[in-house]
């Protein structure tokens, strides 16, 4: 049997997804959540601003930590509700080998609000 494959997709359809840098100014634990969480406050500069997003990535980040982290995340999906909490953003993540997500991020500091390309 072969292997799935992934659809492809055209150029313009990647450039639809904006994807940009941030930082994060402020994580708190949601023990509200149905699956464990982090409510992020994520800052993408004067462009955009200061975004929300409800993580799953209890596994690897205690909320502390993450405050002045830098991730990227894609900012123009529509808001989502998450029970009492509304997620603007998608921050973007892997999972590692036991299904953890591991954030992505630049490993060197980019202005706020950076779009990747």
């Amino acid at each position: 049997m072969g292997e799935a494959r992934t659809p492809e997709i055209v150029f313009d359809d990647f450039a639809k997804v904006d994807i940009r840098a941030g930082k994060v100014t402020r994580a708190e634990p949601y023990p509200e959540a149905r699956k464990p969480a982090i409510k992020l406050w994520v800052d993408f500069g004067p462009e955009i601003g200061e975004k929300r997003s409800s993580a799953q990535i209890t596994a690897h980040y205690d909320p502390e930590l993450l405050v002045g982290r830098q991730v990227l995340a894609v900012v123009n999906f529509p808001p989502r509700q998450i029970g009492k909490f509304v997620s603007e953003v998608l921050v973007l993540g892997l999972p590692d080998e036991s299904g953890g997500i591991v954030l992505v991020g630049p490993d060197q500091p980019v202005p706020a609000g950076g779009r990747l390309s």
